[in-house]
């Protein structure tokens, strides 16, 4: 059974900074694309950060995310990260972790598998 599991939200005044995880398990190998994606309310999920499958680890990211967020993986630990700087209030929302098992998945890619998401708020 895949699972994935985000932890590290939480409160955080603006211009404040998190590190969020999402452990990974359940895969047979742990070349796998990942992803954060956010919502807010109202809002329509978007993608904040994604990395590919293999090692060249390729990394993108909207321009509209400021450079801001930084993903990040460690393939021993089956852990993914977002580390957040800058948090602004609009960056509250919802912040999902997603994988993609298929061998050579570039990113964005299609996710097949999600966490439950954890909320982030930055308020004052």
């Amino acid at each position: 059974q895949v699972q994935l599991v985000e932890s590290g939200g939480g409160l955080v005044q603006p211009g404040g900074s998190l590190r969020l995880s999402c452990g990974v398990s359940g895969f047979r190998s742990n070349y796998y694309a990942i992803a954060w994606f956010r919502q807010a309310p109202g809002k329509a999920r978007e993608l904040v950060s994604c990395m590919a499958s293999s090692d060249s680890g390729v990394i993108y990211s909207p321009a509209s995310m400021e450079g801001r967020f930084t993903i990040s993986r460690d393939r021993a630990k089956n852990t993914m990260y977002l580390q957040m700087n800058n948090l602004k209030p609009e960056d509250t929302a919802v912040y999902f972790c997603a994988a993609d098992p298929v061998l050579g998945s570039s990113c964005p890619s299609n996710y097949d598998y999600w966490g439950q998401g954890t909320q982030v708020t930055v308020s004052s």
